[in-house]
């Protein structure tokens, strides 16, 4: 059967194949097929949906007050409706009854076909849906906007020309929270050495039940502070966040670098969030500082060129994915948790890259890895910095490292894997241990 046999036979609306005992078809008392009422709720359904799409884009772009929003709401659903009335409700010229039809032709009026109009309608609509989808195209990410002042500056970084890791990095947020909306605001610019790297820690916050939560990535070093790095979205002042909007090129991508008493205790004690600190265990070195050149590289791009935030392939849990894939393979494969920022936790867990017998000493070791729920109680760091004093003293750096020493207690730090063979079979390990 050639395809446009294929396409036909799915388009018509009746069952052609009634025969008589002698081999003679008839028409009468035809009746629809199942294939002709999928293809309707296929069709239906994309108009629905492709309409739905551009009312949201146009909404959210432009506002509930704008004009143009309601203008675009009424002419849409016009003429979908005209379209659905056309095709479901308006009885077709060459199946009215007789009087209509010699009525028409008595008058000299010229006929126009049920099909003819039903074509011109999704003609119409197709028009107006692909010039919305061109407009939303275009729709470019600015880097001048009247920004919250935590999301006010870019950061920048200068590699020391003697020494490639030691870099300086401009920017670097260590702001004073006293409200979740009032902050006395602190841009520093601080020094690292990358070969004093010596672990990753990843923290969940959640804000909006259990399926939903901003992560951040927290690198360690052997003898300084941590530093904390998170993509967020860049919110102009008086704008509030909304997941749904995020899909409508919304809101711009920002990358913040900060101290960890700032993005970290402003979600903990002044937001009220639940945060979760995890060490991530079965990683060596040249991995870690890859990871910390990736979100250099970050830094440049978004610096070149803004970009937008995207709900679902462009947030703050599946960005840091993307790049961990990169320094670590398959060691790190594709899962659905991924997208349900929420399980992330469990998805190291599944994996092996939370391993509580790897981080201990031979002495606290007793044979057994953690189970879920226990590292979700020993990680939750809310209670061990609740009523801690963020103000910042006459010594920034002091309060910094007691804040970034307090979330971390009772937890096993890993330390660095010594090889690749070593890392994986580690892992592989304690993936099987948790199963």
């Amino acid at each position: 059967m050639s395809l446009r046999s294929f396409f036909s036979r799915l388009l018509t609306p009746h069952s052609n194949n009634h025969r008589s005992e002698s081999g003679v078809a008839h028409n009468n008392q035809q009746k629809p097929t199942w294939r002709y009422y999928l293809v309707q709720f296929l069709i239906i359904t994309t108009l629905l949906l492709s309409a739905v799409w551009l009312l949201m884009a146009i909404w959210y772009q432009f506002g509930a007050r704008s004009v143009l929003t309601w203008l675009a709401i009424i002419v849409i659903i016009g003429l979908l409706s005209a379209l659905f009335a056309t095709r479901y409700w308006t009885p077709d010229s060459k199946k009215a009854p007789h009087n209509i039809t010699a009525d028409r032709q008595a008058t000299g009026k010229k006929t126009i076909t049920k099909k003819t109009k039903i074509k011109w309608l999704v003609g119409l609509y197709a028009a107006i849906w692909f010039v919305g989808v061109g407009w939303f195209m275009s729709i470019t990410p600015e880097q001048q906007r009247d920004w919250m002042p935590e999301v006010s500056q870019k950061i920048t970084y200068e590699r020391d020309p003697n020494n490639p890791d030691l870099i300086t990095l401009t920017n670097v947020r260590n702001f004073d929270w006293h409200t979740e909306d009032d902050a006395t605001a602190r841009w520093e610019t601080r020094t690292i050495d990358m070969s004093k790297l010596s672990g990753v820690d990843v923290a969940n916050s959640y804000w909006m039940g259990p399926l939903i939560a901003h992560t951040l990535v927290s690198f360690r070093f052997e003898d300084d502070r941590p530093l904390a790095f998170s993509f967020e979205i860049r919110k102009e002042k008086g704008e509030s966040f909304s997941a749904l909007a995020g899909f409508f090129r919304r809101y711009e991508l920002s990358l913040i670098a900060a101290e960890e008493r700032d993005i970290i205790y402003t979600r903990t004690n002044a937001r009220g969030e639940q945060v979760y600190l995890l060490p991530i265990s079965h990683l060596q070195q040249h991995e870690v500082k890859s990871l910390f050149e990736s979100y250099l590289t970050a830094a440049d791009e978004l610096n070149a060129q803004p970009a937008w935030y995207n709900t679902l392939t462009s947030n703050c849990t599946n960005i840091i994915f993307y790049m961990a894939r990169l320094v670590s393979g398959d060691r790190l494969p594709w899962d659905y948790r991924i997208w349900v920022s929420g399980w992330l936790p469990n998805y190291l867990y599944d994996v092996g890259m939370l391993d509580t017998n790897s981080q201990l000493n031979e002495e606290q070791q007793d044979g057994q890895n953690w189970s879920m729920d226990t590292w979700y109680e020993r990680t939750h760091i809310n209670p061990k910095v609740r009523g801690f004093d963020n103000q910042i003293g006459s010594e920034p750096a002091d309060n910094s490292r007691k804040f970034s020493t307090q979330i971390r207690q009772g937890i096993p730090i890993p330390p660095l894997a010594d090889s690749q063979a070593e890392a994986e079979e580690q892992a592989k390990s304690a993936a099987q241990a948790s199963q």
